[in-house]
């Protein structure tokens, strides 16, 4: 069997050794004769594989011990309405910083529920860009500070943690964390879908400091309600249970390879050299400004659109897969997760070299 290098920004490619060790498991974990995902989410053996991953997150990330961690469903899209419900408080507005798709999707679903105030944007920059901090303009009365720390369709990623101005921050980090080391304690909530860094798509992880926790808004549905999810164990109905396990051995693949300092560093190399072929090409581009590229998701274009498809197309037969552009942007993407290897990368770069010569 011949695995493909996949560069599609999720669901995304996962380690091998991630994979290896779930197919080990799949029929009997642990000597229980069941599959995980065959097992009652209160039995004892799930319970402890939920206890894991919860510590082994923590430990990752230095999460502090007045924030519980969540493990929902409904992606990062669904929390794009439960964070106001939990966050607004009785204050009717919230602030939002919009610096692509996901930060729009963001605002759009905030707006059902309070006035949003736009802190920022670079719409107008066609999202290639991050407003300097020195231009936003944050209301005080605010409820909270959000922001998407990478925008995986722009390739557009903030390189260090904005300052609230004393709002509560919260953060839509799906496609950026666990990729290099942050201070949890800079935020009041951190949601991610998983199907970037953390795992398959279908469980989110979200969180949430103790004190923004209790007061949704009314009528809010049990489910949406941080602090009864919290009360809960994230089971107040069955949780996605084999999710919750892939999601715990990524974890425990992150530890083993040094955890974040070294995923970071590594994530740092892998995209230096990726950007590095694109700016010394006049065949390739990249039109991000080059202060806020995202190392998740590395957009490009070839000079010649017309050679785009072959391009894909070539890259395909080449073992290098979906490296198609979003839609909305056309052109080519990589996304170059945590679990893509540096041998992946090496791979794409030595095929963009190729073509290049071929074809300029």
């Amino acid at each position: 069997m011949k695995r493909v290098y996949n560069f599609s920004a999720g669901p995304s490619t996962m380690p091998e050794a991630v994979l290896n060790r779930a197919r080990e498991e799949m029929l009997d974990y642990a000597g229980s004769g069941m599959s995980v995902m065959e097992m009652s989410h209160r039995g004892k053996e799930f319970m402890a594989i939920a206890a894991k991953a919860e510590a082994d997150l923590r430990e990752l990330m230095g999460v502090p011990d007045n924030y519980k961690v969540l493990f929902l469903q409904g992606g990062a899209t669904t929390q794009f309405a439960m964070v106001p419900v939990n966050l607004l408080r009785g204050k009717k507005s919230a602030a939002y910083v919009e610096t692509g798709l996901w930060s729009e999707k963001a605002v759009a679903e905030a707006k059902r529920f309070c006035e949003v105030k736009i802190a920022a944007t670079s719409k107008a920059d066609k999202y290639l860009m991050i407003p300097d901090r020195a231009t936003w303009q944050i209301d005080p009365d605010a409820a909270y500070l959000h922001y998407t720390s990478n925008e995986t369709i722009g390739g557009v990623e903030f390189p260090d943690i904005p300052d609230a101005a004393g709002l509560p921050l919260v953060c839509d980090m799906s496609s950026n964390i666990l990729s290099r080391p942050i201070d949890v304690s800079r935020f009041a909530v951190i949601y991610a879908g998983a199907q970037k860094n953390l795992g398959p798509a279908g469980i989110t992880v979200v969180i949430v400091r103790d004190d923004v926790m209790g007061e949704t808004l009314p009528h809010t549905p049990s489910l949406f309600d941080y602090r009864a999810q919290a009360d809960g164990g994230s089971m107040i109905n069955t949780p996605p249970t084999y999710n919750w396990y892939l999601l715990g051995l990524m974890l425990e693949w992150i530890r083993s390879e040094g955890g974040l300092e070294a995923i970071g560093e590594r994530n740092a190399r892998k995209a230096a050299k990726l950007y590095g072929v694109i700016d010394t090409s006049d065949f390739y581009s990249n039109p991000v400004d080059p202060a806020v590229r995202s190392r998740m998701n590395v957009p490009f274009r070839l000079r010649d659109a017309s050679l785009e498809k072959t391009f894909t197309q070539e890259a395909k037969a080449a073992g290098l897969v979906t490296l198609d552009g979003h839609r909305s942007v056309g052109g080519m993407r990589a996304s170059i997760y945590n679990a893509m290897p540096e041998a992946g990368v090496d791979a794409l770069i030595a095929f963009m070299g190729d073509f290049e010569r071929r074809y300029g």
